[in-house]
């Protein structure tokens, strides 16, 4: 399913849903950032996905960077909450969901990076300072900012 995200766009179609999401900041010793390859819109974004009916958001995240990039992770901490009611995202079925997000540090603890083919194309350890190199949405670089900013005490809430 293609999906158009808009942000601060007065031609945005109006939100008919919210639905509940992650997603995972995630390094590894040599302090890269695991990015995915996303199918529905061709950007490179942190792993992440929807909140499911009957477990926690934190079992929402694992179970999310389980699927997409193949690798379990344990949660460490929240770094920050998205909530822009002008950051929508349209899919092609009609829906538009308005942005509802939770944002949290991961650590790998097990398995092997592999993208899935549906949702990733590719599952890469990124260098943050290549992360210019790469077509990636404001949205989800604000979210990394936030995730390694080392004078930020407390998640973004926004």
């Amino acid at each position: 399913m293609a999906r158009i995200d808009y942000v601060d766009d007065p031609a945005a179609p109006a939100a008919n849903s919210v639905v509940p999401s992650v997603t995972v900041v995630i390094r590894n010793d040599r302090d890269e950032i695991l990015l995915i390859h996303k199918v529905d819109n061709d950007l490179w974004a942190l792993p992440g996905g929807g909140h499911d009916i009957g477990e926690t958001i934190t079992q929402t995240a694992v179970r999310e960077v389980k699927e997409e990039t193949g690798l379990d992770i344990e949660i460490i901490r929240l770094t920050g909450t998205y909530t822009n009611p002008r950051h929508v995202m349209a899919y092609d079925d009609g829906e538009v969901r308005q942005q509802f997000s939770l944002c949290f540090e991961g650590r790998v603890i097990g398995g092997e990076p592999r993208e899935d083919g549906v949702e990733t194309k590719a599952v890469r350890w990124v260098d943050s300072s290549s992360l210019e190199e790469l077509n990636m949405h404001p949205s989800m670089r604000m979210r990394i900012a936030h995730a390694l900013d080392p004078d930020m005490q407390q998640p973004y809430l926004g």
